[in-house]
Protein backbone atom coordinates (compact mmCIF):
# COMPACT_ATOMS: atom_id res chain seq x y z
CA UNK A 1 0.00 0.00 0.00
CA UNK A 2 1.94 3.46 -0.99
CA UNK A 3 0.20 6.05 1.53
CA UNK A 4 0.38 9.54 0.50
CA UNK A 5 0.58 12.83 3.44
CA UNK A 6 -2.39 15.17 1.49
CA UNK A 7 -1.44 19.30 1.42
CA UNK A 8 -3.57 19.72 4.44
CA UNK A 9 -3.47 23.63 4.15
CA UNK A 10 -3.22 25.67 7.42
CA UNK A 11 -2.34 21.94 9.24
CA UNK A 12 0.14 20.10 7.58
CA UNK A 13 3.07 22.31 6.99
CA UNK A 14 6.73 21.82 7.10
CA UNK A 15 7.08 21.13 10.44
CA UNK A 16 4.36 18.69 11.07
CA UNK A 17 5.27 16.50 8.06
CA UNK A 18 9.07 16.56 9.69
CA UNK A 19 7.06 15.59 12.97
CA UNK A 20 4.91 12.59 11.40
CA UNK A 21 7.49 11.85 8.15
CA UNK A 22 9.74 10.99 11.66
CA UNK A 23 7.33 8.14 12.61
CA UNK A 24 5.58 6.65 9.55
CA UNK A 25 7.02 5.62 6.44
CA UNK A 26 4.76 8.16 4.10
CA UNK A 27 5.58 6.92 0.26
CA UNK A 28 5.19 11.14 -0.59
CA UNK A 29 4.01 14.56 1.15
CA UNK A 30 2.54 16.92 -1.18
CA UNK A 31 3.20 20.67 0.03
CA UNK A 32 0.58 22.97 0.84
CA UNK A 33 -0.54 25.46 -2.00
CA UNK A 34 1.96 27.90 -3.21
CA UNK A 35 -0.81 30.04 -4.62
CA UNK A 36 0.01 31.96 -7.64
CA UNK A 37 -2.18 35.04 -9.19
CA UNK A 38 -0.53 36.64 -12.04
CA UNK A 39 3.27 36.40 -11.67
CA UNK A 40 6.50 34.48 -11.33
CA UNK A 41 6.81 34.12 -7.48
CA UNK A 42 10.19 35.06 -5.77
CA UNK A 43 12.01 31.76 -4.87
CA UNK A 44 11.26 33.14 -0.75
CA UNK A 45 7.65 31.91 -1.04
CA UNK A 46 8.47 28.57 -2.30
CA UNK A 47 10.89 28.36 0.45
CA UNK A 48 8.70 29.13 2.81
CA UNK A 49 5.48 27.08 2.09
CA UNK A 50 8.35 24.43 1.10
CA UNK A 51 11.68 24.69 2.56
CA UNK A 52 12.54 20.74 2.14
CA UNK A 53 13.48 22.31 -1.35
CA UNK A 54 16.82 23.44 0.49
CA UNK A 55 17.91 19.83 1.52
CA UNK A 56 16.68 18.01 -2.17
CA UNK A 57 12.97 18.03 -1.76
CA UNK A 58 12.77 15.86 1.10
CA UNK A 59 12.15 15.37 4.70
CA UNK A 60 14.75 14.93 7.22
CA UNK A 61 12.86 11.19 7.74
CA UNK A 62 14.17 11.21 3.45
CA UNK A 63 10.00 11.35 2.36
CA UNK A 64 9.94 13.08 -0.68
CA UNK A 65 7.88 16.36 -1.08
CA UNK A 66 6.00 16.88 -3.96
CA UNK A 67 5.37 20.91 -4.35
CA UNK A 68 1.77 21.82 -4.91
CA UNK A 69 0.48 25.30 -7.02
CA UNK A 70 -3.26 26.57 -7.28
CA UNK A 71 -4.35 29.00 -9.12
CA UNK A 72 -6.66 30.08 -12.32
CA UNK A 73 -3.85 31.34 -15.16
CA UNK A 74 -2.68 27.86 -17.09
CA UNK A 75 0.83 30.30 -18.27
CA UNK A 76 1.07 31.72 -14.90
CA UNK A 77 1.05 28.52 -13.17
CA UNK A 78 3.35 26.79 -15.65
CA UNK A 79 6.15 29.70 -15.25
CA UNK A 80 5.40 28.48 -11.24
CA UNK A 81 5.74 25.08 -11.82
CA UNK A 82 9.58 25.29 -13.75
CA UNK A 83 10.29 27.60 -10.95
CA UNK A 84 9.32 25.19 -8.27
CA UNK A 85 11.45 22.30 -10.05
CA UNK A 86 14.17 24.43 -10.79
CA UNK A 87 14.17 24.89 -6.67
CA UNK A 88 14.43 20.70 -6.38
CA UNK A 89 10.43 20.07 -6.16
CA UNK A 90 10.37 16.25 -7.44
CA UNK A 91 7.46 17.10 -9.11
CA UNK A 92 4.53 18.86 -9.69
CA UNK A 93 0.91 18.70 -7.46
CA UNK A 94 -1.81 21.05 -9.14
CA UNK A 95 -5.01 22.20 -6.52
CA UNK A 96 -8.02 21.92 -8.04
CA UNK A 97 -10.23 20.31 -4.75
CA UNK A 98 -9.48 23.35 -1.80
CA UNK A 99 -12.88 24.20 -0.78
CA UNK A 100 -11.99 27.76 1.20
CA UNK A 101 -14.36 30.29 -0.20
CA UNK A 102 -11.50 33.16 -0.41
CA UNK A 103 -9.86 30.70 -2.39
CA UNK A 104 -13.16 29.73 -4.34
CA UNK A 105 -14.18 33.42 -5.17
CA UNK A 106 -11.04 34.03 -6.42
CA UNK A 107 -11.22 31.19 -8.85
CA UNK A 108 -9.03 28.68 -7.21
CA UNK A 109 -9.11 25.21 -6.14
CA UNK A 110 -12.61 23.65 -6.21
CA UNK A 111 -14.56 26.22 -8.35
CA UNK A 112 -12.20 25.57 -11.32
CA UNK A 113 -14.12 21.88 -10.95
CA UNK A 114 -17.48 23.72 -12.73
CA UNK A 115 -15.11 24.48 -15.34
CA UNK A 116 -13.71 20.76 -16.88
CA UNK A 117 -12.08 22.36 -19.68
CA UNK A 118 -10.00 25.12 -17.33
CA UNK A 119 -8.90 22.15 -15.51
CA UNK A 120 -7.49 20.71 -18.83
CA UNK A 121 -5.40 23.72 -20.12
CA UNK A 122 -4.12 24.23 -16.36
CA UNK A 123 -2.30 21.02 -16.30
CA UNK A 124 -1.68 20.85 -19.91
CA UNK A 125 0.40 23.73 -19.87
CA UNK A 126 1.99 22.98 -16.39
CA UNK A 127 2.72 19.40 -18.29
CA UNK A 128 4.07 20.78 -21.23
CA UNK A 129 6.41 23.18 -18.87
CA UNK A 130 7.95 20.58 -16.55
CA UNK A 131 10.54 17.96 -17.99
CA UNK A 132 9.03 14.83 -19.06
CA UNK A 133 10.99 13.12 -16.41
CA UNK A 134 9.03 14.49 -13.49
CA UNK A 135 5.64 13.46 -12.25
CA UNK A 136 2.84 16.35 -12.60
CA UNK A 137 -0.12 15.25 -10.72
CA UNK A 138 -3.55 17.12 -9.35
CA UNK A 139 -5.81 16.33 -6.81
CA UNK A 140 -10.00 16.95 -7.13
CA UNK A 141 -12.95 16.24 -5.41
CA UNK A 142 -15.83 14.87 -7.01
CA UNK A 143 -17.32 18.06 -8.41
CA UNK A 144 -18.24 21.48 -6.39
CA UNK A 145 -22.45 21.65 -5.82
CA UNK A 146 -22.81 18.37 -7.10
CA UNK A 147 -20.57 15.27 -9.13
CA UNK A 148 -22.29 15.69 -12.10
CA UNK A 149 -19.05 16.54 -13.94
CA UNK A 150 -17.08 14.44 -11.89
CA UNK A 151 -15.60 11.74 -14.66
CA UNK A 152 -15.44 14.68 -16.98
CA UNK A 153 -12.87 16.43 -14.41
CA UNK A 154 -10.60 13.17 -13.88
CA UNK A 155 -10.40 12.89 -17.97
CA UNK A 156 -9.76 16.86 -18.17
CA UNK A 157 -6.30 16.13 -15.58
CA UNK A 158 -5.77 12.84 -17.27
CA UNK A 159 -6.00 13.89 -21.13
CA UNK A 160 -3.99 17.30 -19.81
CA UNK A 161 -1.05 15.30 -18.79
CA UNK A 162 -1.64 14.18 -15.47
CA UNK A 163 0.31 11.50 -14.46
CA UNK A 164 -0.98 10.60 -11.41
CA UNK A 165 -4.76 11.98 -9.90
CA UNK A 166 -6.02 11.97 -6.18
CA UNK A 167 -9.81 12.32 -5.48
CA UNK A 168 -10.84 13.45 -2.37
CA UNK A 169 -13.95 11.23 -2.61
CA UNK A 170 -16.43 14.09 -1.41
CA UNK A 171 -17.73 17.65 -3.52
CA UNK A 172 -16.99 20.90 -1.99
CA UNK A 173 -20.31 21.64 -0.99
CA UNK A 174 -20.11 17.95 1.06
CA UNK A 175 -16.84 19.53 2.98
CA UNK A 176 -15.39 17.30 5.56
CA UNK A 177 -18.93 15.77 6.62
CA UNK A 178 -19.05 11.79 6.21
CA UNK A 179 -19.20 9.77 4.66
CA UNK A 180 -16.41 9.47 1.58
CA UNK A 181 -18.01 8.16 -1.43
CA UNK A 182 -14.64 5.85 -2.54
CA UNK A 183 -17.22 4.13 -5.10
CA UNK A 184 -17.10 7.28 -7.46
CA UNK A 185 -13.17 7.03 -7.07
CA UNK A 186 -13.54 3.40 -8.29
CA UNK A 187 -15.27 4.65 -11.59
CA UNK A 188 -12.74 7.30 -12.19
CA UNK A 189 -10.17 4.36 -11.35
CA UNK A 190 -11.59 2.48 -14.29
CA UNK A 191 -11.70 5.19 -16.27
CA UNK A 192 -8.37 6.62 -16.30
CA UNK A 193 -5.12 5.07 -17.80
CA UNK A 194 -3.18 6.81 -15.37
CA UNK A 195 -2.87 5.99 -11.68
CA UNK A 196 -5.63 7.16 -9.04
CA UNK A 197 -5.13 7.77 -5.19
CA UNK A 198 -8.51 7.78 -3.03
CA UNK A 199 -8.40 9.87 -0.04
CA UNK A 200 -11.20 10.99 2.66
CA UNK A 201 -12.31 9.70 5.58
CA UNK A 202 -9.52 7.26 6.56
CA UNK A 203 -8.82 7.24 10.54
CA UNK A 204 -7.45 3.24 11.64
CA UNK A 205 -6.12 0.30 9.08
CA UNK A 206 -9.35 -0.53 8.59
CA UNK A 207 -10.91 2.12 7.47
CA UNK A 208 -7.90 1.98 4.96
CA UNK A 209 -8.76 -1.72 3.72
CA UNK A 210 -12.45 -0.55 3.24
CA UNK A 211 -10.97 2.48 0.93
CA UNK A 212 -9.06 -0.37 -1.05
CA UNK A 213 -11.73 -2.37 -1.50
CA UNK A 214 -13.99 -0.08 -2.43
CA UNK A 215 -12.30 2.53 -4.36
CA UNK A 216 -9.76 -0.23 -6.28
CA UNK A 217 -6.77 2.12 -5.16
CA UNK A 218 -3.53 0.89 -3.79
CA UNK A 219 -2.67 4.30 -3.04
CA UNK A 220 -4.40 6.25 -0.53
CA UNK A 221 -3.74 9.60 1.04
CA UNK A 222 -4.30 11.13 4.48
CA UNK A 223 -4.74 14.24 5.84
CA UNK A 224 -6.85 14.57 9.23
CA UNK A 225 -6.19 11.22 9.97
CA UNK A 226 -2.64 12.04 10.12
CA UNK A 227 -2.84 14.55 12.35
CA UNK A 228 -5.36 12.53 14.98
CA UNK A 229 -3.31 9.74 14.95
CA UNK A 230 0.57 10.19 14.53
CA UNK A 231 1.64 6.93 12.95
CA UNK A 232 -1.61 6.03 11.03
CA UNK A 233 0.67 5.31 7.77
CA UNK A 234 2.59 3.08 9.79
CA UNK A 235 -0.90 1.82 10.97
CA UNK A 236 -2.20 1.51 7.99
CA UNK A 237 0.17 -0.55 6.31
CA UNK A 238 1.26 -2.53 9.18
CA UNK A 239 -1.74 -2.70 11.32
CA UNK A 240 0.29 -2.02 14.27
CA UNK A 241 -0.70 -0.70 17.76
CA UNK A 242 -2.33 2.97 17.94
CA UNK A 243 0.57 5.23 19.18
CA UNK A 244 0.00 5.57 22.78
CA UNK A 245 -0.96 8.81 24.59
CA UNK A 246 2.75 9.19 25.80
CA UNK A 247 4.47 8.58 22.90
CA UNK A 248 1.73 11.40 20.88
CA UNK A 249 2.86 13.69 24.16
CA UNK A 250 6.70 13.10 23.23
CA UNK A 251 6.16 13.97 19.54
CA UNK A 252 3.92 17.29 20.72
CA UNK A 253 6.99 18.14 23.11
CA UNK A 254 9.72 17.78 20.06
CA UNK A 255 6.65 19.76 17.69
CA UNK A 256 6.94 21.97 20.42
CA UNK A 257 10.77 22.59 20.63
CA UNK A 258 11.06 22.37 16.77
CA UNK A 259 8.38 25.65 16.58
CA UNK A 260 9.92 27.83 19.11
CA UNK A 261 13.31 27.93 17.63
CA UNK A 262 12.13 28.54 14.51
CA UNK A 263 10.67 32.04 12.75
CA UNK A 264 7.49 31.65 13.15
CA UNK A 265 7.41 31.09 16.90
CA UNK A 266 4.70 33.64 17.63
CA UNK A 267 2.40 31.03 15.90
CA UNK A 268 2.56 28.47 18.01
CA UNK A 269 0.18 28.51 20.66
CA UNK A 270 -2.48 28.63 18.00
CA UNK A 271 -0.78 25.64 16.06
CA UNK A 272 -0.46 23.56 18.89
CA UNK A 273 -4.26 24.16 20.07
CA UNK A 274 -5.36 23.16 16.68
CA UNK A 275 -3.29 19.90 16.88
CA UNK A 276 -5.21 19.19 20.10
CA UNK A 277 -8.37 19.97 18.26
CA UNK A 278 -7.62 17.09 15.98
CA UNK A 279 -6.14 14.18 18.73
CA UNK A 280 -8.92 14.39 20.41
CA UNK A 281 -10.46 12.28 18.38
CA UNK A 282 -8.19 9.52 18.59
CA UNK A 283 -7.06 10.17 22.26
CA UNK A 284 -9.50 11.30 25.04
CA UNK A 285 -6.60 12.49 27.82
CA UNK A 286 -6.28 15.39 24.95
CA UNK A 287 -9.38 16.59 25.11
CA UNK A 288 -9.00 16.49 28.70
CA UNK A 289 -5.76 18.45 28.72
CA UNK A 290 -6.70 20.93 26.21
CA UNK A 291 -9.40 22.07 29.01
CA UNK A 292 -6.44 23.45 30.22
CA UNK A 293 -4.02 24.19 27.34
CA UNK A 294 -6.81 26.31 25.75
CA UNK A 295 -6.50 28.69 28.40
CA UNK A 296 -2.92 29.87 28.32
CA UNK A 297 -2.13 32.49 25.51
CA UNK A 298 1.74 32.23 26.04
CA UNK A 299 4.27 29.53 24.54
CA UNK A 300 6.61 29.09 27.60
CA UNK A 301 2.99 28.24 29.71
CA UNK A 302 2.12 25.82 27.27
CA UNK A 303 5.60 23.73 26.61
CA UNK A 304 5.78 23.92 30.77
CA UNK A 305 2.20 22.43 30.82
CA UNK A 306 3.46 19.83 28.10
CA UNK A 307 6.38 18.90 30.03
CA UNK A 308 4.61 18.14 33.27
CA UNK A 309 2.24 15.88 31.32
CA UNK A 310 4.96 14.17 29.44
CA UNK A 311 6.78 13.66 32.66
CA UNK A 312 3.43 11.88 34.37
CA UNK A 313 3.24 9.53 31.21
CA UNK A 314 6.92 8.00 30.72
Amino acid sequence: MRVILAPMQGVLDHLMREVLTSVNDYDLCVSEFVRVVDQLLPTKVFYRIAPELRQGGKTRAGTPVRVQLLGQHPEWLAENAVRAIALGSPGVDLNFGCPAPTVNKSKGGAVLLKEPEAVYRIVKAVREAVPAHLPVSAKIRLGYDDKSLFLENAHAASDGGAVELAVHARTKREGYRPPAHWEYVDAIRRALPIPVTANGEIWNHEDALTCARVSGCDSLMVGRGAVSLPNLARVMKTNCPHMSWSEALRLMVSYTEQDLAGEKADYYPSRIKQWFSYLKREYPQADALFTEVRLLKHADEIRARLLVESERHP
